[in-house]
């Protein structure tokens, strides 16, 4: 038994000859959580004790680690690669690929924010999600759109813990955009014209159906 579960080791000198990283690359991935603690297992060695890690799950996570840390942060790597099933990845070639929104939503979010990064974590891909549906409604004109990824951007975050919802308007033809907390009772005058809204616990739903993410 001691033999097998050696086979699905890798010891850390191993580790750092096959992946090419340094020591000090993967003790910082390891202060910034990008590398689990308990992924680190001491064993007693005849040299003394030595660092072990679970061979798939290290090779993988450095491997991931190693493709993204040329455009991301330490910090937004340390997201991405959470077992919180929501942090997920995606470029902007598997976007595309899994058919998840249209290439011309994705050009036109690249357009409107002046997103230069190559991956997407799943708040962007949320709000990719919202501007295919809107794209696809045909209900408002682009500089509308802008205002309704501008009103995510800038706003989801203060929801992340609670279900919202999105709303745009129309008064007297000026668009009004915003998210409130759902469930929630708005009654609009009779000069606001409702063009669009979204429950955003619905649309994360959806999106992690499409993406095959199980909770």
């Amino acid at each position: 038994m001691e033999l097998e579960l050696d086979t699905e080791l890798i010891s850390k000198k191993e580790l750092l000859d096959l992946t090419g990283i340094s020591y000090g690359q993967l003790y910082r991935w390891k202060r910034k959580n990008i590398i689990p603690e308990d992924w680190f297992i001491k064993k007693s060695s005849f040299t003394g004790q030595e660092t072990f890690f679970p061979r798939e799950k290290i090779l993988s996570r450095i491997d991931k680690i190693k493709n993204m840390k040329d455009n991301l942060s330490l910090d937004d790597i340390a997201g991405m690669v959470s077992s919180n099933p929501v942090n997920v990845v995606y470029s902007k070639e598997e976007i595309i690929k899994r058919n998840i929104v249209a290439e011309n939503t994705l050009n036109n979010y690249v357009l409107f924010q002046n997103y230069n990064e190559d991956y997407f974590n799943f708040d962007r891909l949320l709000y990719l999600y919202i501007l295919d549906r809107v794209l696809k409604s045909g209900e408002m004109n682009l500089d509308e759109v802008r205002l309704i990824i501008k009103t995510l951007e800038e706003n989801y975050a203060k929801y992340s813990e609670k279900d919202c919802e999105l709303i745009f308007i129309r008064k007297f033809g000026v668009p009004v955009c915003f998210l409130t907390n759902y469930p929630n009772e708005i009654n609009f005058e009779n000069e606001i014209k409702y063009i669009y809204r979204a429950i955003i616990s619905n649309c994360i739903e959806e999106l992690k159906i499409l993406l095959n993410i199980k909770d």
